[in-house]
């Protein structure tokens, strides 16, 4: 279920902007228009240039045959599916530059006063593959098929299947409870189909390119030029899925592919003074969070929570884990937001006062506790690795079990004592408030109830005026930061490899890296 939850952001998935939405304005207010290109990276050639059409680009993605999905709706564990529905299929609203999040098959947004009624308009001349219009009895439809997933209520935050309704060429939700943050928490998670669709997997898409053929998790997607999002460069993405960065990376470096997506550290530093290719770096990117149960269990106590932040060693985590591709963080999700509290003072290493609490707390240290992990995404099962010895120094004894990715999705998270998770969306504290850190939050990784928390994060997404949120946000981060169930040590890069000849590749942080439709080949 692991892209289930990535189907979340915007984070994506994650993109380091404001919080205020363009359509959160006391008067209606519609969201921007997709801009007709994204920032090149350094090196990759000038975004200015005049991109030239056609060619085909061939990406590389993780996954595993095993897990492969053609369901937008449904589990999807590997990033190569996550990639290719993405293209295919148009969400409501996507990430962006500034503000943070900007339409899609949505084209603009207005709330009503009391912020619980939403009216998203759609897109003109948004048309599914098979050139039938889009309706709002089709958004209707998809939507509430969406909600009645298992994790349905997560991606559609507040908003029951009754709630969501059709008003002319607009779709209406009413939240109940007020949110002016709607529009940001929908990003990438409301893929539209046909309504009544049966065939899921052979249905038509909205998206900038329609899938030619799938296979094995591989997959072939051509331009989509009644696109109503603009024009589209390319004639053809080739998306190969690997099962390993190693094996990826080694595929880049041989040419069979012009784009390794998310290939990690290592594969970096092995790229580095090569010109022939590319490394495209996103800032805070990847967080990977080890969750500390706090419904029951040994890490209840807060005090065992508080010992373990104590002994992490964070410094060394960035500097071993991610090879220095990445920065120290401080326990507190969405690193990457304006509104991100840095007044509140790192934490740091004291495996004195981390012993003091231990012992304080009655914990067995006999005893051995076990971390569960997966090898999802580059570093994480090496930061589990590292965690364990740290903690070790002091006197707490963890044992490191790495679980196949669908045993541990379908059977650790949200249920383990101790367990590392991913999140590739950064960019705004409110996401992880309303997703995994409130009570009523339908994946509270963590089982964290704390009143305070929740009631100040009512009336954060219940404000629209900046200044009068401000002390909201940092107290929903204080809180946290003293006694959620995370410890995120730091925050990894984004990191791709990328053929020169590339152009225009997106560089928006978190899952904003699936937004391929602007990417052009240089001849």
């Amino acid at each position: 279920m692991s892209l289930t939850r990535r189907q979340l952001l915007g984070a994506g998935a994650g993109v380091g902007a404001g919080l205020l939405l363009a359509a959160c304005g006391s008067s209606p207010a519609s969201a921007p228009a997709p801009s007709p290109s994204t920032p090149a990276p350094s090196g990759s050639g000038s975004a200015s240039a005049t991109p030239a059409r056609g060619g085909v680009l061939r990406v590389g993605a993780l996954g595993r045959a095993s897990s492969t999905t053609r369901d937008p709706h449904g589990v999807q564990a590997n990033e190569s599916d996550y990639l290719i529905l993405s293209l295919v299929y148009d969400a409501l609203t996507v990430p962006g530059a500034s503000p943070n999040v900007a339409p899609r098959l949505a084209s603009a947004w207005e709330p009503s006063d009391d912020l619980k009624r939403w009216r998203f308009t759609i897109a003109e001349n948004a048309a599914f593959h098979d050139g039938s219009p889009v309706t709002a009895e089709d958004v209707v439809w998809s939507l509430r098929r969406l909600r009645a997933t298992p994790s349905g209520s997560a991606r559609l935050p507040g908003i029951e299947a009754g709630a969501i309704k059709a008003d002319g060429k607009a779709v209406v939700l009413t939240s109940s409870y007020a949110n002016s943050e709607l529009p940001l928490l929908l990003r990438l998670t409301t893929f539209v189909l046909k309504k009544d669709t049966a065939d899921v997997a052979g249905s038509p898409g909205t998206g900038p390119f329609r899938l030619e053929s799938f296979r094995n998790g591989n997959a072939r997607l051509v331009r989509n030029d009644r696109w109503h999002g603009g024009e589209v460069a390319l004639d053809a993405i080739e998306v190969q899925m690997f099962e390993s960065p190693q094996a990826m990376a080694n595929a880049m470096l041989t040419g069979q592919i012009d784009l390794a997506s998310n290939v990690g550290a290592i594969a970096a530093r092995t790229a580095e003074g090569r010109g022939d290719i590319q490394i495209v770096r996103r800032p805070n990117d990847m967080s990977m969070p080890i969750v500390m149960r706090t419904a029951d269990g040994p890490f209840a106590d807060e005090r065992v929570r508080q010992a373990v932040r104590l002994a992490v060693d964070r410094e060394a985590m960035v500097k071993q884990v991610l090879s220095g591709y990445g920065v120290v963080a401080n326990d507190i999700l969405g690193t990457g937001d304006p509104a991100y509290a840095k007044d509140i003072p790192q934490r740091t290493r004291d495996l004195a006062q981390a012993e003091r609490l231990l012992s304080q707390s009655g914990l067995d240290l006999s005893k051995t506790y076990e971390l569960f992990t997966t090898e999802d995404v580059p570093g994480l099962a090496e930061s589990a690795t590292l965690f364990a010895t740290q903690v070790r120094e002091a006197g707490l004894n963890i044992r490191v079990v790495k679980q196949d990715s669908g045993v541990f999705w379908d059977k650790t998270w949200l249920k383990a004592p101790l367990y590392t998770t991913y999140w590739g969306t950064n960019d705004s504290v409110v996401f992880f408030a309303g997703k995994t850190l409130s009570s009523g939050a339908a994946q509270n990784e963590a089982g964290w109830k704390d009143d305070a928390f929740d009631q100040t994060y009512r009336k954060a997404v219940g404000t629209v005026d900046a200044a009068e949120r401000a002390p909201y946000l940092r107290e929903m981060q204080r809180i946290e930061h003293e006694r959620s169930g995370y410890l995120l040590w730091g925050m990894a890069d984004g990191l791709d490899l990328a053929s020169p000849k590339v152009r225009d590749l997106p560089i928006l942080p978190g899952y904003g890296r699936v937004q391929l439709e602007r990417a052009w080949l240089a001849t």
